[in-house]
């Protein structure tokens, strides 16, 4: 009898005959179950969802609670150029990027908007690009809105109009508790890719564009 315990035993055929075992391999002792591994699951995992276009406004327009993104030199942009256009079908006129240049040569001064935009979240990953004062700072309502958003940017604050104390000037509040809301999950796209996104078909950087000839009263081509 062999010593081979593994090894199939002959065995005998209907015409008694004895056939030859078949022989069963042995289970690898190398069996290395990372090579089954599936890697779509860690791939994906490593790709954000991108972010659609956001709304934009100031911090007193979220009327909640708001963090603004701690680094300036990524996320917060320099001062911008900005126009209201009416748009037909629409109560509200809608906001427009425009280049300076074109803005200067076309517009009067007190059409054009200027103000930095800084990407801001609500509770719960609730992003929109936030209007950031850069102009007329001594003004108590710029001032006291740039304040709040200073602050906004450690700490979850809220900024309210005191129209209604018959007094002027946003006043800041925050939150009692400073857990009271999990810490921002900031998007990796750039601020770029963000305002690109936010105003995409509402970018004027030439004479002809529609909202300029719009805003300048000249006829628009079919």
């Amino acid at each position: 009898m062999s010593n081979n315990a593994n090894a199939a035993q002959p065995r005998e055929t209907e015409t008694g005959e004895t056939e030859p075992g078949l022989t069963i391999a042995k289970p690898s002792t190398s069996f290395d179950l990372d090579r089954f591994k599936s890697k779509r699951a860690s791939a994906l995992a490593n790709v954000q969802t991108l972010l659609p276009g956001l709304p934009h406004h100031s911090i007193a327009a979220a009327k909640d609670f708001v963090r603004l993104h701690p680094s300036e030199d990524q996320y917060w942009s320099s001062e911008l150029c900005f126009v209201n256009v009416p748009i037909q079908g629409q109560k509200k006129d809608l906001q427009h990027m425009i280049e300076e240049d074109l803005a200067m040569q076309y517009l009067p001064s007190a059409r054009i908007l200027r103000h930095r935009l800084a990407l801001a979240t609500k509770p719960y990953n609730k992003f929109f690009l936030c209007h950031v004062p850069s102009q007329n700072l001594d003004n108590i309502w710029n001032e006291t809105n740039l304040r709040a958003c200073e602050a906004a940017k450690k700490f979850w604050a809220q900024a309210t109009s005191r129209s209604e104390e018959a007094a002027e000037g946003y006043v800041t509040t925050f939150a009692r508790d400073a857990t009271a809301f999990p810490e921002p999950e900031w998007p990796a796209q750039s601020l770029s890719e963000l305002i690109g996104t936010a105003f995409a078909g509402r970018l004027i950087t030439q004479a002809d564009h529609p909202a300029l000839l719009r805003l300048i009263g000249a006829q628009q081509l079919p």
